[in-house]
């Protein structure tokens, strides 16, 4: 059920019954020179067509831009900052609260949206709300654990994994032409880059968040190299993620509120 196709007595008769909505949440950044800038929004959006018929749960419409001010200097990208992601995310959700809504469930599709989204719990819980995050490329490496690559799996970032999603929304959209090897700038012999933002020091990583461009000059990191991404992966990623969530919401659903 979706927010924007409803009337307004239709919407206050969904909240008369029911306190659950999903609210998506994405990015407009660089993910490689072989994915679209929209992938982090695009990939919740095909989880959202997946869940849609298995959820009574009410749908926000996709918030596409997001905090992602380390990707920014790459051309596309735009970002909101963790300041008004914050503000733009909190008028939602505080909109949704006024109606009736007191369980949110947040579909992001960024990685650096999560600090904003903790913030958000915090102050949701505190009108009385309960706020969850289903972050799809954590959630899928135990959904989905089958790998096919030369290395251990964990979703980076433009990798496989988000690769695999983007063909499962259309094939198209992915240049496989423009797949490259992954060379990581490191900040000197004993300071090696171990991912986006990362250095490894004497088997430690150690957080380190920089302009991406120099830790990576074509705009993807991780260890699933991209070549091994296929649409099959990526359809059964879509399809597990979106029947987690839909069990996910029945649990939370249950929940008691003050």
């Amino acid at each position: 059920m979706r927010l924007e196709r409803l009337t307004w007595p239709q919407a206050e008769a969904y909240f008369k019954e029911h306190d659950t909505v999903i609210v998506p949440l994405g990015s407009i950044e660089c993910h490689g020179k072989h994915l679209p800038l929209g992938t982090d929004t695009m990939i919740p959006n095909r989880i959202l067509e997946a869940l849609e018929p298995l959820t009574d749960a009410l749908i926000a419409p996709t918030q596409p831009y997001g905090s992602t001010d380390y990707l920014s200097v790459f051309p596309g990208t735009v970002s909101l900052g963790p300041e008004v992601t914050y503000q733009v995310m909190y008028r939602i959700l505080d909109g949704l609260r006024r109606h009736g809504a007191r369980r949110f469930v947040i579909l992001n599709g960024h990685g650096g949206n999560s600090p904003v989204l903790d913030r958000l719990s915090v102050d949701m819980q505190e009108k009385g709300c309960i706020l969850a995050q289903m972050n799809w490329w954590i959630m899928v490496w135990n959904l989905v654990p089958d790998w096919k690559g030369d290395s251990p799996w964990h979703g980076g970032h433009g990798g496989a994994e988000e690769t695999a999603a983007i063909m499962a929304v259309d094939p198209s959209l992915v240049d496989t032409g423009a797949i490259e090897d992954l060379h990581l700038k490191s900040l000197g012999e004993d300071l090696p880059f171990s991912g986006l933002a990362s250095v490894r020091y004497k088997g430690l990583d150690i957080p380190m968040r920089r302009f991406s461009r120099e830790v990576t000059d074509n705009g993807w990191v991780g260890e699933d190299h991209p070549k091994y991404a296929t649409k099959e992966w990526g359809e059964q990623m879509i399809k597990a993620t979106a029947e987690y969530i839909a069990s996910f919401i029945e649990a939370f659903k249950k929940v008691e509120l003050d």
